[in-house]
Formats: C-alpha cells, sequence, structure tokens
C-alpha cells in the first residue's frame, strides 16, 4: 500500500459511514513490514489534512503500545504472538525525535507516548544512541527543536522516575551529559520572558523535578551542580510576570506560562527542602547534603518566599499553586531553627495578613456557593482539592508553628478572640477566625490552659452562629463543633444544644452546604460522646431520614460514611426503618447509576459508598430474618441491575453484597442469583473470581442440602473452578478455586463420589504448569489431600487410572512423594489439621501402595513439623483471642515540647523510616516464620472440620492410629518409630500427652454444657499415685 492509499484508509476511519471498512483495512496491513515507518512519515507530513495524521497517530500509539514488545507465546503449541519487525523499529527508532519536534502539539502528545513505550524496552541496550541523538538537537542553536527535544528527554527520565537508584544507573549516564546542556540552555533563556521562552524554562524544570523526585543522585548533581541549579530555581521564583498578564481573565491566569514556570521551580525547592534538605529528616546518604543545603540556601530562599506571600499580602495577584507551594516550603522550615530565624520576626505578619485572609470565606467561595452549592460541596469534600489547596497550605502551617514554636499559639488564639468580640466584625472575618480556632482544635484540647475554656467558647462564640443569616457562617459553627467534637461538656445543657443545633442545621437548614456540615458535626458528637447516643435516640429515625435525602441530592461519597457509622451505632434501632432506608439507598444508586458515571470518579465513588452501606445495613438485620426477606427483594433489584447490565466497576460490591445475603440462608431467588453469578462469570467476572469467593462459599456451605439438591449447582462451581485453574487466572484466583475444591470434598463427604475424580484431575492437571508460588502447590495438594479424608480407596483407584505426562506411570508414587517432601508448606490450623489426618488415613490403610511402605520413615519427621506447627498456630489463636479487649483512650493533657527559636526538630522515627524500609528485607524470612504460626488467609472459608464441635480431633485420631498400628502391625509400626531421635520421640510423646488433654478438655465441656458434674457421696483419696501407666 502507497502512502496515498494510507492516507484515504486513514481518512476512511474518520467518519462513521466508511469506518468499519478502514478499520478492517488496517487490520489486514498492519502485519505488513515498512507499514508502521510509513504511518508515521504520514504523521509528519504537513501537507497532509490534519484529522488525517491525527488518526495516524493514534493508530501508531496503539500499535507501539501493544506491538512493541516481543511477547512469548502462552503455550508451546501457540504461535509467537505478532510484534513490530525490528526492521521497522531500526527506522522508527531514527526519526520518531524529528516528528516529535516538527509536530503540532495535539499530534506531539501522542508521539511522546510511544517514544516512552520505546524507551521503556529499548533503552538501554537496543537503542543506546538516542542519547546522542537528544544531545544533538538541543546542542542546535534553534530554540525551534528544543521544545520537542526537551519532550523527548522528558520520556527518558520519567521512565526512571520511581525506579531504585540502583536501577537508575543507565538514566545518570545519560544525564552526565544531557544535565549540564539543559542547564546552559535554561541559563541561556532566563533573560528572555517571552512565553515561548519561559515554556521552554518550564520543560527543564519538568525534566529536573522528574529526575530528582524520588533520588537525588549526588554523584550527578555535586554540590557545585546542585548550586548553580538553585540560582537558577531562585531567579525564576524571584522574577515578576509580566504586567500584561493582568489583562487576563483571573481563571485562566494559572495556566500562563510564566506562573507555571513558577510553579515548577518551587515545585523542585519545596521537594528537595523536605526529601533531601532538611536535617534529622533524611536518610544517611543525604545527612551531610541536608546540613550543607540548610545553611548554604535557607536564608536566600526564604527571604525570597516571602517577597511572593508579600504580593499576596498587597493584593497583587499570586497564582494559587506558587501561593501553596511556597507554604509548603515554609511549613518544612519551622522545624529548622535557620529557617525559623529568618520567619520569626514576620509570623505576626504572616499570620494575619496572609494566613488568616486565605482562610477567610472569599468573593470565590460566595459565587461557587450561590451558583452551584453541589460543586462547592465536591470541591470542600474532594481530598485531592486539598493537596493543592494554599488555604490547606495556609491550615497546614499554622498548625506546624502553633505545636512547635514558643508564643504563635498564644498571639494567634488572642489576635481571633479579638476578631470575634468585635462588635461590628466582618462576618468574613469572623469565619477566618473561627476557621484558624477549628485548625487548631487538636492543640488546644491537649493543653491545659486553652482546653478548659473550649466548651464556653463554642457557647459563646460558635453556638449564636447556627442562627446567623448568611449560610457560610452557619456551615462554619457547624464545622467547628465537628473540630471540636471531643470537648469534655461539663454542662449537659451545652452537649444537648450542640446536638440539637445540629440537627436542626441537618434537617431544617435550606442550604444545601450547611447540611453536609451538619451530617458530619452530629455524628462526630455521637462518636465521642455515650451521653449524645442516648441523646439523640428519640430522633435517630427523622435523621437518617435526613441524611438520606441529602446523600440522594449530593452524592456524596462521605456521607455515606456517615450513614454507615450511624447505622453501626443505632444498630436495633434502625431495623424498624431498614428497608425504608435501603428502598431509598436502592433508589439513589439507580439515580447515580443512570448517570454517566464514567465521565465522573466522584459519582462512582458515590455509588460504592451507597452499596457499601446497603451490606451494613444487610449486617445490623441479619439475625432478624423477617426484615432480612423484606430487604432481598430490594437489594437483588441493585444486584440484578449491576450483574445483567454488566456494570463492572461494581461487581466488588455487588458481590459483597450477595455474600452479606446468603450468610444465614438462601431463599429461591438467591439460587437464581446464583445461576446469574455463573452467567456474569462465563461473560466478564472472570477476573473477579477471588471476589466471587465468600458468595461461593456461602451458597455451598450454608444451606449445603439445597446446594446438593440440584446436580446443577455442583456442575457450575466445578466449572468455574475448571476454569480459573486451566487458563493460568493468576496464583491468587488459582488458589481460592482450589480452595473451594477442597470445601466441597469436605462439606459433602460420602455424598459426591461421581465428582471426586473429577476434582483430583483438575488439581492435579495444574501442577503439570509451571507453579511459581509454593501457596498454589500447597492448595493443589491439599484437594488430594481432602479426597484421601473424603475416601482413601477411591482417591487411590483415581490416582492409579492418571499417569504422569508422557509416561505410563502412574501418578501416586510421585504425588506422595510430593506431599510428604512439602509438609513444612502446610501452614495455619485447617490446613496442618486437613494434612494430618490425610497422613493418618493414609498409614492406617490395610493395603498400602508400595510407595508408601518407602517413604515410611518421612511419616514421623512430617507429622511432627506439622504437629509443631499447631501447637503454635492453636497458641497464637488463644492469645489472639486474649488480647481482643480496646485499647484504652488516653485523657491525659499533653502540652507538647515547643521547640526554642536555635533548636531544630528532630525526627528520629522520620529520619529512620527508609532506612528501616532498606532493612525489611533481611528480616522477610523471620517475619514469614511467624506468618507461619497464624490463620492463613483461605483459612476464613470454614469446613465441617474447622467447627466447634467437629469430632475428628487430629490429636487424637493420630494417637488411635499409632496404637492400632501399633497393636495389630508391629512390623509397619517400626518400620514408623524405628528411627526416630530421642528428641524426636520425646516430641511424639508429648503429641500423645495432648490427645489425652484435648479428649479431656472436650469431655469437660460436654458435662458443662449439660448442667455439670453431680457429685453423689465423693470420696477424697488419700494418696495420689503420679506414675500409673494409662
Amino acid at each position: 500500500m502507497d502512502v496515498q492509499q494510507l492516507v484515504e484508509v486513514l481518512q476512511g476511519t474518520i467518519h462513521p459511514d466508511t469506518r468499519e471498512m478502514a478499520e478492517k483495512q488496517l487490520n489486514e496491513i498492519h502485519k505488513i513490514i515498512e507499514f508502521t515507518p510509513k504511518l508515521l512519515r504520514v504523521i509528519m507530513e504537513e501537507d497532509k489534512p490534519f484529522p488525517v495524521r491525527q488518526a495516524g497517530v493514534i493508530y501508531l500509539k496503539n500499535m507501539v503500545m501493544q506491538f512493541w514488545q516481543q511477547r512469548e507465546p502462552d503455550s508451546p503449541q501457540e504461535p509467537i504472538p505478532f510484534h513490530i519487525h525490528e526492521q521497522d523499529k531500526v527506522a522508527i527508532r531514527q526519526i520518531i525525535i524529528e516528528a516529535i519536534i516538527s509536530s503540532p502539539e495535539l499530534i506531539r502528545v501522542q508521539l511522546a507516548v510511544c517514544l516512552s513505550v520505546i524507551l521503556k524496552y529499548d533503552f538501554p541496550g537496543r537503542w543506546d544512541q538516542v542519547v546522542d541523538q537528544m544531545l544533538h538537537y538541543i546542542s542546535m542553536e534553534n530554540p525551534q527543536v528544543w521544545y520537542g527535544a526537551f519532550i523527548a528527554i522528558y520520556q527518558l527520565v520519567k521512565n526512571y522516575e520511581y525506579k531504585k537508584p540502583e536501577e537508575r544507573g543507565p538514566l545518570h549516564a545519560a544525564m552526565s551529559s544531557l544535565l549540564p546542556m539543559l542547564y546552559a540552555r535554561c541559563v541561556q533563556l532566563l533573560p528572555d520572558a517571552s512565553e515561548a521562552s519561559v515554556l521552554l524554562q518550564k520543560m527543564v524544570l519538568k525534566i529536573f523535578y522528574a529526575l530528582i523526585q524520588c533520588n537525588l543522585p549526588l554523584e550527578l548533581v555535586t554540590k557545585e551542580v546542585f548550586t548553580q541549579w538553585m540560582q537558577v530555581l531562585q531567579t525564576i521564583v524571584d522574577r515578576p510576570v509580566p504586567e500584561a498578564t493582568l489583562q487576563i481573565n483571573l481563571d485562566e491566569r494559572p495556566e500562563l506560562a510564566w506562573w507555571k514556570c513558577k510553579k515548577w521551580a518551587l515545585h523542585i525547592l519545596a521537594r528537595v527542602f523536605e526529601r533531601y534538605g532538611s536535617p534529622g529528616n533524611v536518610t544517611k546518604e543525604y545527612v551531610k547534603f541536608s546540613d550543607w543545603y540548610i545553611k548554604a540556601f535557607t536564608v536566600n530562599t526564604v527571604n525570597i518566599l516571602f517577597k511572593v506571600l508579600d504580593q499576596f499580602r498587597q493584593k497583587q495577584y499570586v497564582a494559587p499553586r506558587v501561593l501553596q507551594q511556597s507554604l509548603n516550603y515554609l511549613n518544612t522550615g519551622v522545624s529548622h531553627a535557620a529557617a525559623w530565624k529568618i520567619m520569626k520576626p514576620h509570623m505576626q505578619i504572616l499570620v494575619q495578613e496572609i494566613l488568616f485572609p486565605l482562610m477567610c470565606y472569599t468573593d470565590e467561595d460566595d459565587e461557587l456557593w450561590n451558583e452551584d452549592p453541589y460543586e462547592y460541596i465536591r470541591i470542600k469534600f474532594d481530598v485531592f482539592e486539598d493537596f493543592i489547596s494554599p488555604v490547606m497550605a495556609a491550615q497546614t502551617i499554622l498548625h506546624s508553628c502553633a505545636s512547635k514554636r514558643k508564643e504563635v499559639l498564644q498571639k494567634t488564639m488572642g489576635f481571633c478572640m479579638q476578631v470575634l468580640t468585635e462588635p461590628n466584625a466582618n462576618p468574613r472575618q469572623k469565619d477566618g477566625a473561627l476557621h484558624v480556632i477549628g485548625s487548631l482544635a487538636d492543640i488546644l484540647l491537649k493543653k491545659k490552659i486553652y482546653k478548659e475554656q473550649m466548651e464556653n467558647m463554642l457557647v459563646n462564640h460558635v453556638f449564636p452562629e447556627f442562627h446567623s443569616q448568611l449560610g457560610y457562617m452557619r456551615a462554619r459553627a457547624n464545622w467547628v463543633v465537628h473540630s471540636f467534637n471531643e470537648v469534655k461538656y461539663k454542662n449537659k445543657q451545652n452537649l444537648e444544644m450542640a446536638l440539637q443545633l445540629t440537627r436542626t442545621g441537618l434537617i431544617e437548614d435550606k442550604e444545601m452546604p450547611v447540611k453536609v456540615e451538619a451530617a458530619f458535626a452530629i455524628q462526630m458528637l455521637i462518636t465521642s460522646h455515650d451521653k449524645a447516643k442516648e441523646i439523640v435516640q428519640p430522633q435517630i429515625k427523622e435523621i437518617i431520614q435526613a441524611l438520606l435525602h441529602v446523600i440522594r441530592e449530593t452524592e456524596n461519597d462521605d456521607l455515606t460514611g456517615v450513614m454507615q457509622k450511624l447505622i453501626y451505632t443505632y444498630g436495633e434501632d434502625i431495623i424498624p426503618i431498614a428497608v425504608e432506608i435501603t428502598q431509598h439507598l436502592a433508589t439513589t444508586f439507580t439515580q447515580v447509576l443512570d448517570a454517566d458515571i464514567e465521565q465522573s470518579d466522584d459519582k462512582a465513588i458515590t455509588a460504592m459508598g451507597i452499596l457499601n452501606t446497603i451490606e451494613t445495613i444487610l449486617n445490623v438485620v441479619e439475625e432478624k430474618k423477617e426484615i432480612v426477606l423484606q430487604l432481598e427483594g430490594i437489594v437483588l433489584d441493585v444486584v440484578g441491575v449491576v450483574l445483567q447490565n454488566s456494570v463492572i466497576d461494581f461487581y466488588e460490591e455487588v458481590l459483597a453484597l450477595i455474600f452479606s445475603m446468603t450468610c444465614t440462608h438462601i431463599s429461591p431467588p438467591l439460587w437464581q442469583v446464583f445461576q446469574m453469578m455463573y452467567e456474569t462469570f462465563q461473560d466478564d467476572m472472570y477476573d473477579y473470581f477471588v471476589d466471587m469467593m465468600p458468595a461461593l462459599h456461602n451458597f455451598v456451605t450454608t444451606d449445603p442440602n439445597a446446594f446438593i439438591s440440584n446436580p446443577k449447582h455442583l456442575e457450575i462451581i466445578y466449572n468455574m473452578c475448571k476454569k480459573v485453574l486451566a487458563e493460568d487466572a493468576g496464583e491468587d484466583p488459582e488458589c481460592h478455586a482450589a480452595k473451594l475444591l477442597e470445601v466441597i470434598l469436605l462439606q459433602f463427604k460420602g455424598r459426591i463420589d461421581q465428582v471426586v475424580p473429577l476434582f483430583i484431575e483438575v488439581a492435579l492437571n495444574r501442577l503439570t504448569r509451571e507453579v511459581k508460588s509454593t501457596e498454589l502447590r500447597q492448595m493443589c495438594l491439599q484437594v488430594v489431600v481432602a479426597a484421601l479424608y473424603y475416601n482413601p480407596m477411591l482417591l487411590l483407584a483415581t490416582l492409579e487410572k492418571m499417569t504422569i505426562p508422557n509416561t505410563n506411570e502412574a501418578v501416586t508414587a510421585q504425588f506422595i512423594k510430593q506431599w510428604l517432601h512439602d509438609t513444612d508448606c502446610f501452614l495455619g490450623l485447617h490446613d496442618r489439621k486437613i494434612c494430618v489426618l490425610g497422613l493418618c488415613a493414609l498409614m492406617s490403610l490395610p493395603q498400602r501402595p508400595p510407595i508408601v511402605d518407602e517413604c515410611a520413615q518421612q511419616f514421623m519427621p512430617s507429622l511432627l513439623i506439622l504437629f509443631r506447627g499447631l501447637k503454635r498456630a492453636y497458641e497464637c489463636r488463644a492469645l489472639a483471642e486474649e488480647d481482643s479487649s480496646d485499647e484504652e483512650e488516653d485523657d491525659s493533657d499533653f502540652d507538647g515540647e515547643v521547640l526554642e527559636s536555635d533548636e531544630d526538630e528532630i525526627d528520629d522515627e522520620g529520619a529512620d523510616y527508609l532506612e528501616r524500609l532498606e532493612k525489611a528485607a533481611a528480616c522477610r524470612k523471620d517475619e514469614e516464620e511467624d506468618d507461619a504460626y497464624e490463620e492463613t488467609a483461605l483459612e476464613g472459608y470454614n469446613t465441617p472440620l474447622d467447627e466447634e464441635d467437629c469430632s475428628d480431633d487430629e490429636y487424637v485420631i493420630f494417637k488411635l492410629v499409632m496404637q492400632e498400628i501399633q497393636a495389630n502391625n508391629p512390623v509397619w509400626y517400626n518400620a514408623l518409630t524405628s528411627h526416630l531421635t530421642e528428641d524426636q520421640q520425646k516430641e511424639l510423646q508429648e503429641v500423645v500427652v495432648l490427645a489425652d488433654q484435648r479428649t479431656a478438655a472436650k469431655e469437660s465441656k460436654r458435662i458443662e454444657e449439660q448442667g455439670g458434674y453431680q457429685f453423689q457421696n465423693p470420696t477424697v483419696p488419700t494418696t495420689f499415685n503420679f506414675g500409673a501407666s494409662l
């Protein structure tokens, strides 16, 4: 296909009428050698229509992402998957940077993605000369080529941004030649304040940030080099922004090149100071650097940042992110005497004229509140907004100063009280003062001097604002009560007033942001005060109903959390209105689902929260069968909507709902859901098998007779497990599938002989392919062990019919050898118990396979390993049950140590954190041994063996089996035990003693449950014979 034909095909992909035919043509020719380079040349030709070039670059990006890497076939029988031919790769590598340089922005963005993928797979190794290409372009005295070249370098650095230091060698080698040239270009560009020049400077800063964000390579960025870059950064932050930018709309200014360049410079400064330049808070390789940094750069940098903040103080425009990053830098400086020495004289101005105005209600807030209160709520509760908000940065630095430096808290509180007591105070200033006080709540409640005054402060200055004519002041009042929820009210009437005011705000206020704040406030008061729970109890129904309305209106995810907490707190009180609540939530969920949730992460999160809340209600009412049955229909409608419409985003939550509904009973409609789950599994739920497992386990075990009564049920489980184990779903899903097969074998012992060979075949077939984890190997073996426990003769007959691939040898011998070899891989209580019972069944066979006799000397050592583990696991479980008591609340006052002006805050824990992570790998082995004592993840799926009243005690059965063998087959007993060491014999005797103790304990419990021991004319012996044989 020549270039013109390719252009025509690409043109065809743009128009709906010809798209399908054009895409079919592309699929037919895209594997032909020279297609990909030809496509790139079409993209580069400026005389071709732009939509054609755009369609071409998107197709090229998809080609590179899918087919650049050479992949291995999934199995030896399959053909090698298609990948772009090396000849084409060479051609693309030769011109792609040139293409990035010469293309317009919309095409350049897509080509940059292509380059990133190519570098990921080809550098270093196949494309080492790329560094020379990059250096060539940035060495040219033509600024027109620099931007594209900088983008290319950025892709290279981004590929290494999050890699470990020891993996960054190729990048550092490349940057040893590129970084000096990047610095030179940046210095050359600094005097030019044009937009084009500043955009180039910004691109250089983005490269430098990606280079140093996670690791500062001191061998590359030496002190001399770092000093040069610091001078560049300080210059960019300090230089004025052209006055012409003030003519631009306020909303558009943050996106201007001059402000974005400043933002990136400050981003680097804040990151370097926080991660590498903060003495006492860095890892050992940066200790010397941090000491040098704080002495060399603090004075100049802090002074420059105060100039930036002073522009804001003087009502000049400063971009929000520039403000935020400036405050972030100073926040790190609060802990260091060198920085604090410069900051301290300016603290009054900083707090009162910079931080305080930032924390006051603004014109922008007011506009959004009135025009779109729902968007106001969304932004206020968006955690990602907090990361970039100058208001949150102001709150953070204020908190740091008040908690770490003398007199700041006292003077700040004095200023706030002055504002609050001013007779004609501006309401917005009162909002700011309350915002400041609420931000310091945790400090104030730990300082004895303030702690006793907070109740009066709330009564005198916050409660009156609940009656304000201004909605934002009522919202602030609720927020402050929320912030001070832990205040110990000495006067019960004040607590009652706080609850009454917040309840009124939630139920009666007309402004939605007020309702939202009130919801949080009342929930936190109830959580913090037992008396509050009692006071609110009579009104909980109307509170819940009001909250449901707010959730439906705002679709706010945080409020679904409030709802869940209230439901748990008032479980019994909620039951009468559980159906109404659930119906309300189901309707809200449908409403959110009908919206285009793919266009809004917030809506998707809210929908998930609603499903989680429904699950909470199901958990609360699970003991009330009549309520559960009423809820079932509502919840199944929600489940049906999600499964039938394949709304994959909510599969996990819906599967959790199915689990909750099947814990105590399984109704006919739920068996229909079981069938629906299978159908969805076949379509697109295959990847969710681990999430399906709890519900599937319930279907098997909650009503076993109903499950087994329909052969289709067993067939469905078998088909799903077989598919997961046969198609490489991943080892975690495969472990769960094997576990489910084991559960069925143990649940229906003696009732499903017809499927036992099928289960064994599936498990052993999986072991014929590569197994990366011991857990999967152990679980597949455990299916066979469960079959041995189910029916030893049936298992052995099945194993004899199965042969090892490419041989005629039965798998029996291989299975038993592997099992005995892997007994140390069986962890937790259940896995060890089934293993012991399986070995006992094997040893007690009247007609043993020859391999059992051959391995006679391995049985006792393997069993002793298992019993050792069992002993530890039982002890661990007992300790866990004893330690389940709640921690006591610490109400002690904490005045906290504030720092002198010449003191640094040394965060020993923070400084050691990364070093501890480095050491963690060395300790991993020990940790794994500790984990061996604990319950394994899959043990949560109970079987009849795990029931408290299970008659099959592994210790007792082992003792009985050994006694039986000793009495009836001394030769076999001798083969099993004659080789044991003295220590092993002693261990064996301890197991027998434990068996007797467990038998006595069980008998004692049985008698206790029947009403206790009955003593008639008890006779107390006068002598005891401790040496009598049993």
